[in-house]
């Protein structure tokens, strides 16, 4: 049998919303979420959940795609209509397609069932961790500007030209570390490392948030001038780059 999960420290603790219609499921996740010192809702469908949301709004969900009527895209989405909320998404599939398709609609991550419910805790413990100012380091913690670019890590805010963009947990982590190496060329593996926290994972991750965060910073997406494909390598900010000098537009 399997000895109880360790606290975190406290400040690493928030409110999950565990949404399954698997009780199964939803008991250990819930279980194992609640040792490590998280205070846990659940839903078992995608109205229950945005009702749940609604009430306590959570620091983080936990959410299965396969769900009954509204699916977990939809969930995800609706929830982003909402205000910003990190999303760990749960899939029984292990295709492509599902994954990024949960990765375009907001995920910050998803884990692939079956799965080892220690593993999903340390994955929500280092979402919940860069969402608190106080863990991060203060020499990362100042203003960073570039491009028309503005980020204020501390607030968690990102502006272009003065207008605030609307990014996900990830997508404001990656321009953060992107703003503060401009003009160096990053991996995938890399960026994963740096700016998940993960030795390992799926690199389609990366191309995603990537793109979505071309999507809404660029001019002009299909023709990215601040973040290069740098081929053989992976990409670079590049904040002054020229009108011309741009690229082919895949990732």
């Amino acid at each position: 049998m399997q000895q109880p999960y360790t606290a975190p420290p406290s400040q690493a603790a928030g409110r999950v919303l565990v949404v399954d219609d698997d009780p199964t499921v939803a008991e250990v996740v819930a279980g194992y979420l609640s040792r490590a010192g998280h205070v846990v809702d659940r839903a078992a469908d995608g109205p229950s959940a945005l009702a749940r949301a609604a009430g306590h709004r959570p620091d983080l969900v936990v959410l299965d795609l396969m769900l009954p009527g509204m699916d977990g895209l939809e969930v995800c989405a609706r929830l982003r209509e909402r205000g910003p909320v990190p999303v760990i998404m749960l899939t029984a599939r292990g295709d492509e397609d599902d994954r990024v398709l949960g990765l375009e609609v907001g995920a910050d991550d998803y884990v692939t069932k079956p799965f080892s419910p220690r593993e999903l805790v340390l994955r929500v413990e280092s979402v919940l961790r860069r969402t608190r100012p106080a863990d991060r380091a203060p020499a990362a913690s100042g203003p960073l500007a570039a491009a028309g670019l503005t980020i204020d890590p501390g607030a968690r805010r990102a502006t272009k030209n003065g207008t605030e963009l609307s990014l996900t947990l990830r997508e404001f982590d990656l321009l953060a570390f992107l703003l503060r190496h401009p003009g160096r060329a990053f991996g995938r593996e890399e960026l994963m490392r740096e700016v998940w926290g993960w030795e390992f994972g799926d690199l389609s991750t990366v191309t995603v948030h990537v793109r979505r965060l071309r999507g809404k910073i660029e001019d002009d997406p299909a023709r990215p001038r601040l973040i290069r494909t740098v081929w053989g390598v992976g990409y670079r900010f590049e904040p002054d780059a020229s009108a011309e000098e741009v690229e082919d537009r895949r990732a």
